[in-house]
């Protein structure tokens, strides 16, 4: 008969798992890094929502007061003069030149033009709205274009547009902008769109957060 010698455990100290040690590392690292990136990508929508919200609120307010920037001191719409007027009469080349002509300088024209920037610019850098903000300044920045109309190369008196793209310029670039920072929360970080996410009126229809 033979005989086969099975070993034996022997009390005593036995060193952890290497393996599974290595195992619950590597899943934390991971973990830390998802969440890191996580963190920086909140922070940087927010800084470009603040940035963007400063903009459009800036225009609004240069435009109303005068700064003497683009809009020169006594000529801001509170001293009477028109937001509108200067633009929409300038447009000289696209589909609907005659029809900004006509809009130049009408009250309905400069008021909806005046809270467009207004609204935005408030809602950006609160953080709340930003789908309707997103919707309204994509809107008027479809206008805007249209008004500019890179695709002409030549304005209708015959002089060169100097366009530099015929399709993608700051307006688009804008309004893209706009829908990015909708889609991702923005609103979340340095802002009160997870406060305003919770009213009532808001849960209820989504397109209002």
């Amino acid at each position: 008969m033979a005989v086969h010698e099975h070993p034996h455990r022997r009390p005593g100290f036995h060193l952890p798992s290497l393996r599974r040690t290595r195992t619950a590392t590597t899943s934390e690292s991971a973990v830390s890094a998802d969440t890191d990136t996580h963190t920086a990508r909140a922070y940087a929508f927010a800084s470009l929502r603040l940035i963007t919200g400063f903009t459009f609120l800036w225009a609004f307010l240069d435009k109303t007061f005068g700064f003497g920037y683009a809009t020169p001191s006594g000529k801001g719409w509170i001293d009477g003069g028109s937001p509108t007027l200067g633009f929409l009469s300038g447009v000289s080349a696209g589909p609907m030149e005659s029809t900004f002509h006509d809009w130049a300088g009408a009250g309905w024209a400069n008021w909806l033009f005046m809270l467009g920037l207004l609204g935005i610019g408030v809602a950006l850098i609160a953080g709340v709205a930003l789908r309707f903000a997103a919707l309204a300044g994509t809107v008027l920045m479809a206008l805007m274009w249209i008004a500019e109309w890179p695709p002409a190369k030549h304005l209708s008196d015959g002089s060169p547009s100097m366009s530099t793209n015929p399709l993608v310029e700051y307006h688009v670039i804008y309004a893209v902008v706009l829908i990015a920072l909708a889609a991702a929360s923005a609103g979340h970080t340095w802002g009160l769109g997870k406060t305003w996410a919770k009213l009532p009126f808001v849960s209820r229809n989504g397109w209002l957060r």
